[in-house]
C-alpha cells in the first residue's frame, strides 16, 4: 500500500510538510485562496504539477488521483468561537460536503483512510448537530472513525487544541466507542467524551495511541524574530500607552512587573471586546495564544517586549507564526504580511502531524497490509 494522499483544503502545504517526515507522497492538492497557493509552491516547487487553485465544489472526481489517504483540514470560521458559529451549513465550513461529494463520487477508489482536522468547536457547533452530521456521512461512505484532540502545545510554545478524526474503510479491531471514551486525558476533552457518548450508535473504531509529549511551559522567547529597538514596526510611545491604558488592572500590574523586573521578557496580548469596550489581554506566562487569520482586531495577536525600565510592543511577525507552526525558516515568505499570518493562522501546526503520522496513519497502514498478507 502505498503511502500517497490527496491534501483537501491545502493551504500553504503545512500538512504535506507533516506528512513528509513519515514517507508519504502528495499526489494531489486543493485550495481556493492564490495567496496561499503562492505560498506553497514558494516551498514546494512540484505544486504545478497537482495543486488545483478552484473552489471544491467545481473540482471533478476524475481529477483526484487514486491515494491511500486524504486530508481534510475544512474551513474552520462557522465552528470556532473566534468565527461566526453558523455551522457546518455555512458559507465557509460547508465547503466540508464538497470533500464528501468526491469521495462518494470515487466509491469503491476512495482513499481506504481519512484524516479530517478542525477548531475544538465542532465538537459543540449547533448543540453537537455538525460534529453528528460529519461523521454520519463518513460512515455513510463507509470509514468507522476514532477521534481525538491534540494541542500543539505538545510541540511549540503555541496553544492550539485541534479535533483530530480518523476514518478507515477496513475492518479493524476495537470497534466501538466504549474504548475511545476512556482514552488518556490527554488526548481527549470533556467535551469531546460528552460527544462520543451522545454519539454511540455511530460506527467507531479505536486506535492504539501513546501518550503525547508533555506540554511545554515556556519557549515563546526562544522564537521571537530580534530587531533592533530603532526598528520601525516597534510601535511609537503614544501607541503602547494606549494600549496599557486598555489593560485591566491585573493585566497592567502584571506588565508592570515585567518592566520592573532586571531582565527582558516577552508576552503576547490579544484585543478583546469586553463589557462594550476593547481589552488588551496579555498572557501571563512564556507562551503564545492560539494563532487566527489576520482579518479583524481579535484576530491578531500582539508582542510585548519588557524588562529593565521599559516596554515596548508591536504585532507578532510572520516569521514568529511560521515558528509556532513548526515551519522551519527555510520557508520563504512570499506574500505581504496580512496575508503571510492568514496563511500560518489557518494553517497546522507541522510537529503535530508529524506526530500524528507517525502514531496513527502509518501504523494503521501497516495493521491493514499485515491484514492482507494474512488474508492472502
Amino acid at each position: 500500500m502505498s503511502l500517497t494522499t490527496a491534501e483537501y483544503f491545502a493551504g500553504i502545504g503545512l500538512v504535506r510538510m507533516g506528512l513528509k517526515p513519515c514517507g508519504w507522497k502528495v499526489l494531489f492538492a486543493n485550495d481556493v485562496s492564490p495567496k496561499k497557493y503562492e505560498m506553497y509552491k514558494s516551498f514546494f516547487p512540484d505544486a504545478g504539477q497537482h495543486y488545483i487553485l478552484e473552489n471544491i465544489f467545481n473540482i471533478e472526481p476524475n481529477q483526484v488521483p487514486i491515494t491511500t489517504l486524504a486530508t481534510c483540514s475544512f474551513p474552520c470560521i462557522d465552528l470556532s468561537l473566534a468565527g461566526n458559529m453558523n455551522g457546518i451549513s455555512g458559507k465557509h465550513s460547508s465547503a466540508f460536503w464538497g470533500f464528501i461529494k468526491i469521495l462518494k463520487a470515487q466509491g469503491e477508489s476512495a482513499p481506504p483512510f481519512v484524516l479530517v482536522e478542525n477548531v475544538t468547536g465542532w465538537l459543540y457547533s449547533n448543540k453537537g448537530a455538525d460534529f453528528r452530521i460529519t461523521v454520519q456521512a463518513l460512515n455513510k461512505l463507509g470509514y468507522a472513525c476514532d477521534v481525538f484532540i491534540l494541542d500543539a502545545l505538545r510541540f511549540t510554545p503555541q496553544s492550539r487544541q485541534r479535533v483530530f478524526l480518523v476514518g478507515a474503510k477496513f475492518q479493524i479491531s476495537g470497534q466501538g466507542f466504549e474504548i475511545i471514551f476512556k482514552r488518556s486525558p490527554s488526548l481527549t476533552s470533556e467535551q469531546l467524551k460528552s460527544s462520543i457518548l451522545a454519539n454511540q450508535d455511530l460506527q467507531w473504531f479505536y486506535n492504539e495511541i501513546p501518550e503525547p509529549p508533555p506540554m511545554r511551559t515556556a519557549g515563546l522567547s526562544e522564537i521571537i524574530e530580534q530587531m533592533p529597538d530603532s526598528d520601525s514596526r516597534w510601535w511609537p510611545e503614544e501607541e503602547i500607552n494606549r494600549h496599557l491604558n486598555m489593560m485591566e488592572k491585573s493585566h497592567y500590574e502584571r506588565v508592570k512587573r515585567l518592566i520592573e523586573s532586571d531582565q527582558i521578557t516577552y508576552r503576547t496580548f490579544f484585543r478583546r471586546r469586553r463589557e462594550e469596550q476593547q481589552r488588551a489581554e496579555v498572557r501571563h506566562d512564556d507562551l503564545s495564544g492560539c494563532l487566527r487569520t489576520a482579518v479583524g482586531g481579535s484576530g491578531k495577536q500582539f508582542l510585548i517586549k519588557a524588562g529593565k525600565g521599559m516596554i515596548t510592543m508591536r504585532a507578532m511577525t510572520p516569521r514568529e507564526y511560521a515558528r509556532l507552526q513548526g515551519v522551519p525558516d527555510e520557508y520563504p515568505i512570499t506574500v505581504n504580511g496580512v496575508q503571510a499570518l492568514t496563511g500560518f493562522g489557518d494553517a497546522v501546526c507541522v510537529p503535530a502531524i508529524t506526530w500524528i503520522t507517525q502514531n496513527v496513519l502509518n501504523p494503521l497502514v501497516e495493521r491493514q497490509l499485515s491484514l492482507k498478507i494474512i488474508n492472502d
